[in-house]
């Protein structure tokens, strides 16, 4: 499952460089993670590390995008390949 970025966000910059995915980036409004290119971390850290640096705590399972252990890591090996 994928993450995302809700309205608490105070655009602080925080969680964009702790993504090994380069999935995060500004949005109009929020920041926003890219559903495509978030693995949670799957691959490359035992726990979310964006969860972890955001102050605001407003990143949250994205509900579109349910995906299981084995599929979070098959993405991280085709994006670091």
């Amino acid at each position: 499952m994928a993450l995302m970025i809700v309205e608490g966000c105070t655009a602080c910059d925080a969680c964009r460089p702790a993504c090994p995915n380069e999935a995060i980036s500004i949005g109009e409004i929020v920041y926003v993670i890219d559903a495509l290119r978030c693995t949670e971390c799957v691959g490359a850290e035992d726990e979310p590390q964006c969860k972890l640096a955001c102050p605001a705590d407003c990143i949250v399972q994205n509900p579109d995008f349910v995906e299981s252990q084995e599929e979070l890591l098959a993405k991280y090996s085709s994006l670091h390949g």
